[in-house]
C-alpha cells in the first residue's frame, strides 16, 4: 500500500463535471489500494472574485489580516464538494481546512509560510478508509489567525503534507500536461519535458513559470507534474543526471509580474543598501535582481532592483522618507519590464551560453535593462512590450523545439 498526495489546481476543480472526474481519479487511487489525500485551490476564478471584492470595498486600503479571511473561503467550497462528490461514490471521505490539519505558519498574512504540519487526524481518517481532502493555500498562525500561503500556494501546501505524512509520491495535477521548455502560448513548438532536475524546476518556478510553485518546489523530494485533464506521464522531477547536464538549456522562462526600481545618487558608504533593503524587508518586500553602479567621478552610486508588480506601488512608498533622510537625489520605478530567463544544469559545464542569448536578442533590436546570472541561469530584464518576441527567439536559438539528442553540445 502507497500513500498517495494528489494535488488539483482552481481548472481541474473549475465546475462539477470536473470535481466529479477529480473524485473518479481519487476513488480508483483508492481502490487500487493506496491510501489517498487530496488538495485542492479553489475553483478557477474564484480567488480573483474574492480578491476583487476586497479592492472595490476597500479601495485597496484593507487589513491583510481581513484580507486573509476573504480568500481562504475559496478552498472551503472545492474542498467540500469534492468530499461529497467522493462519498456519492461509495467511499467515505472527509475535509480538511488548513487551520483543522493544522498548516502551522509564521504570522506574515497573504505569503506566510509554513512552519509545521499536524496531520494525526489525517493519519486516523486514512486507517480508517477514507479519502481526505485537504484546502490548500491556508494555514493559521500562533494566534489562531488564519493565514495565506501567496498565489500558487496549494502547491507548497500539498508538498509540505506529503513531506508530514512521509508520503510516497505527491502528484501535481494542473491544466497542463507537463512542464514545457517554455509557455506554448507563447511558442507553438515548444515541447513537454520528460524529466526536469529539482535545481532548474526551482529556477523556473522563481523566474515566472506558472506550472509550480517555488515553496513547493524547495520542499520537494519526488513528485510528478500531470494533466488532470487528460491521460498522459506528465513530467518528472528528479536529481540531475549526466544527460540533463549534456543539454545546454533546458527551457525559457519569463515573469511580466515584475517592476524595477532605481534609487538615484545614493552616497557610497557602508550602511546605506543595509538601509535600503532593510526598509523593503521590514515591509515584507521581497526584492529579486540587484544592480548597483558607482560614478568615479561624483562617488555616488545608484541602486536598481526588481521586486513583484504587486509590491511596486508600496516600496516606493516605504522608501521615500529613508531615501531622503539619506541624501539620495531621487527614486525612479518602472513598472512595465518584464524578466526573461535561459535555464539549465547544462550551464555549468558549457561555454557561450550568454552570448548566444545576446546575440539572439541584439538581433531583434531588444535592448537588456539589467543582467543577473547564476550557475544555470541567465537572466536580463527587458521592455515588457518585447518579453514575447525575446522568449520565441531564445527559444529558436537553442534549438529547443528539437529533441534533447539532437541539441547535445559538446
Amino acid at each position: 500500500m502507497s500513500l498517495i498526495v494528489q494535488k488539483y489546481g482552481g481548472t481541474s476543480v473549475g465546475s462539477i463535471q470536473r470535481i466529479r472526474n477529480v473524485a473518479a481519479r481519487a476513488v480508483a487511487a483508492q481502490r487500487a489500494g493506496n491510501q489517498v489525500v487530496v488538495t485542492v485551490s479553489a475553483m478557477s476564478g474564484e480567488t480573483n472574485r474574492l480578491v476583487a471584492l476586497v479592492d472595490e470595498l476597500s479601495g485597496g486600503n484593507y487589513s491583510q489580516r481581513e484580507y486573509d479571511v476573504v480568500v481562504a473561503t475559496g478552498e472551503q467550497v472545492s474542498t467540500g464538494l469534492l468530499a461529497i462528490a467522493i462519498e456519492s461514490m461509495g467511499v467515505p471521505a472527509r475535509s480538511y481546512q488548513g487551520w483543522q490539519v493544522r498548516f502551522v505558519t509564521d504570522g506574515v498574512h497573504a505569503k506566510a509560510r509554513i512552519l509545521d504540519v499536524e496531520a494525526d487526524n489525517i493519519r486516523r481518517d486514512l486507517n480508517e478508509g477514507r479519502i481526505v481532502v485537504v484546502a490548500g493555500f491556508q494555514g493559521v498562525n500562533d494566534q489562531n489567525a488564519v493565514t495565506t500561503l501567496g498565489r500558487g500556494g496549494s502547491d507548497t501546501s500539498a508538498v509540505a503534507l506529503a513531506a508530514a505524512l512521509q508520503a510516497d509520491f505527491c502528484d501535481i495535477y494542473t491544466d497542463v500536461d507537463g512542464v514545457y521548455t517554455t509557455d506554448p502560448r507563447v511558442v507553438p513548438k515548444a515541447r513537454k519535458l520528460e524529466r526536469v532536475s529539482y535545481e532548474e524546476m526551482l529556477e523556473m518556478a522563481s523566474l515566472g513559470a506558472k506550472v509550480l510553485q517555488t515553496r513547493s518546489v524547495e520542499l520537494a523530494k519526488k513528485y510528478k507534474v500531470l494533466s488532470s485533464l487528460e491521460e498522459g506521464t506528465g513530467t518528472l522531477l528528479t536529481e540531475e543526471d549526466e544527460v540533463m547536464e549534456q543539454v545546454v538549456v533546458s527551457a525559457i522562462a519569463f515573469n511580466r509580474d515584475e517592476a524595477k526600481i532605481t534609487v538615484l545618487g545614493v552616497p557610497d558608504k557602508p550602511g546605506i543598501a543595509a538601509s535600503i533593503f532593510g526598509t523593503l524587508a521590514d515591509a515584507n518586500i521581497n526584492v529579486d535582481m540587484i544592480v548597483q553602479n558607482i560614478s568615479a567621478s561624483s562617488g555616488d552610486t545608484d541602486v536598481t532592483f526588481t521586486v513583484a508588480k504587486g509590491d511596486f506601488k508600496q516600496a516606493l512608498a516605504v522608501l521615500k522618507d529613508p531615501v531622503a533622510n539619506m541624501g539620495a537625489r531621487d527614486v525612479l520605478g518602472d513598472p512595465d519590464i518584464a524578466k526573461v530567463s535561459v535555464v539549465g544544469v547544462g550551464m555549468r559545464s558549457h561555454s557561450g551560453v550568454a552570448q548566444r542569448m545576446f546575440k539572439a536578442l541584439s538581433a531583434d533590436g531588444i535592448n537588456i535593462r539589467m543582467i543577473y546570472t547564476s550557475d544555470i541561469k541567465i537572466s536580463v530584464v527587458i521592455d515588457e512590450k518585447y518579453m514575447e518576441l525575446a522568449v520565441r527567439s531564445l527559444h529558436q536559438a537553442f534549438e529547443l523545439d528539437k529533441d534533447s539528442g539532437d541539441r547535445v553540445r559538446g
